[in-house]
C-alpha cells in the first residue's frame, strides 16, 4: 500500500480573524501561507510545531444545522478536533474564558489510569477534545 500521511484539516470559519487567533493562542499554530482568492478573501494554512496544517476557508452562507453539542455530532460527520497536554485542568485554566466547556471534564481512569477528556467550543462552534493521559495498549 502506499504510504499516505494525515496533513491538514480544511475548514470554513464565519470570523478567520477570530478562529487564527484562538488556535495560535491556545495551541500553538502560526499562518505559513496565505492565498488572495478575490473579493476581499483569502485561504490560508497554519501549521503547529508538530506539522500538522488547518486550511482556513471564508464560509459562504450560513450553517445549516444547528452547533454540536456535548463531544460532537453523532450522525455520519467529522465529530470533534483533538488535542492530548500533559494537564488537562492547566490547559483549561490557561485558557480563562475561552474555554467554553460543551461536555467534562470527565475521568476515564477506569479504562486507561491518569486519562482526562474535556470538550470545548472553538470560535467556530466546532467541538475539541482535550486530553491527557491516553496510551495506546502495549
Amino acid at each position: 500500500m502506499t504510504k499516505a500521511k494525515l496533513v491538514h484539516l480544511g475548514m470554513n470559519c464565519q470570523d478567520q480573524k477570530r478562529f487564527e487567533s484562538f488556535y495560535e493562542k491556545h495551541f500553538g499554530f502560526k499562518r505559513i501561507q496565505t492565498f488572495d482568492i478575490g473579493d476581499g478573501k483569502e485561504i490560508f494554512y497554519m501549521k503547529n510545531e508538530d506539522g500538522f496544517y488547518f486550511e482556513v476557508f471564508p464560509a459562504e452562507g450560513q450553517r445549516p444545522s444547528p452547533f454540536p453539542d456535548k463531544d460532537g455530532w453523532t450522525y455520519p460527520s467529522v465529530r470533534h478536533i483533538a488535542f492530548q497536554v500533559d494537564n488537562v485542568d492547566a490547559k483549561l485554566q490557561e485558557m480563562g474564558e475561552d474555554a467554553v466547556i460543551s461536555l467534562g471534564p470527565l475521568d476515564f481512569s477506569g479504562f486507561i489510569p491518569g486519562w482526562k477528556t474535556v470538550w470545548l467550543k472553538d470560535p467556530e462552534g466546532n467541538i475539541i477534545e482535550i486530553s491527557q493521559g491516553y496510551k495506546d495498549p502495549d
